[in-house]
């Protein structure tokens, strides 16, 4: 077996048709990182669900920032209880053939890039389940910029963590021990957390209310969902507030009308501004045939 392997990872995500690190994980777009920085973790979720992605979220962490969005790429690890032949195997195989150095977790964030996040099952283990502590967070923080960690386990020196700033850390709980009776099994491969499933390369959203791991080919789908959700509700709440429609108008099915209200108002309000590269082609058209049916139902 190989930590981190190029042919593995290809394999694994074969719905991604678009660039990729050298090792083979998807690299996502700075530009839809940067645009999903400014949705909601409900916004994210309901194409996934829609799509048959019904085990991407999981929200039972400790979190050292809980007031702060974390977006990245995903970059995994999966460890387990320490058996002494299986972890001397690994350990000396990652020095020996591959040039590693330091403990397991020491090697997965020696590997971090810009925009990275460390997605780690650490078997909700906390005491010497501490993944990462003071030294390893500011690694974290030094290279991958707006990064973080999701740990299904524990970290260490938390008065030293919270005063990182650029990262955030999700974590099941706190211990003085350090990392020990654990081992490696697999780099960039795929891993629980909780009741959801990370690839590597998923997109990273960690909000207030938990963590939703994006697949890659979805990210940019769910992005222009999410926008398209977020200036809809803004010129729902100006029309609202203006006493044009009625709730059941805005929350149901748009008419070709309303449609065209929206558009006018879409083209010229400031408020709808950082909206424009989306197009409502599809929209228009579905609009025209639930005029034909009289369908009515309620926007989800």
């Amino acid at each position: 077996m190989k930590f981190d392997n190029p042919e593995d990872i290809v394999q694994l995500t074969p719905l991604w048709t678009g660039e990729r690190f050298p090792n083979g994980r998807p690299k996502v777009s700075d530009d839809v990182l940067r645009r999903m920085r400014k949705i909601t973790l409900e916004e994210a979720w309901g194409p996934l669900w829609n799509r048959g992605y019904t085990n991407q979220f999981e929200g039972d962490f400790k979190i050292i920032h809980p007031e702060k969005t974390m977006v990245g790429r995903a970059v995994t690890a999966v460890m387990m209880p320490r058996r002494p032949d299986l972890h001397e195997t690994l350990l000396t195989y990652g020095h020996e053939q591959e040039g590693r150095k330091g403990f397991f977790n020491q090697w997965v964030i020696d590997s971090l890039g810009e925009d990275d996040v460390v997605v780690v099952d650490m078997y909700d283990k906390i005491y010497q389940g501490t993944y990462v502590g003071g030294n390893l967070s500011t690694a974290i923080s030094t290279r991958t910029k707006r990064g973080g960690a999701v740990i299904w386990g524990g970290i260490r020196d938390n008065q030293q963590v919270v005063q990182i700033e650029n990262i955030n850390v999700y974590f099941r709980g706190s211990d003085p021990t350090a990392i020990g009776d654990c081992t490696m099994i697999s780099m960039n491969a795929p891993t629980r957390i909780g009741r959801a499933v990370c690839l590597p390369g998923d997109i990273v959203l960690g909000t207030p209310s938990g963590v939703i791991f994006i697949p890659p080919h979805l990210a940019e789908l769910t992005v222009v969902q999410a926008e398209k959700s977020q200036v809809r509700d803004v010129f729902g709440f100006v029309r609202l507030k203006e006493g044009v429609y009625t709730t059941a108008q805005i929350d149901s099915s748009w008419t070709v009308a309303l449609w065209s209200d929206f558009l006018n108002w879409f083209n010229q309000s400031d408020d709808a501004a950082q909206y424009r590269h989306l197009t409502w082609d599809r929209e228009l058209e579905e609009a025209r045939k639930i005029d034909a049916n009289g369908s009515n139902d309620v926007r989800l």
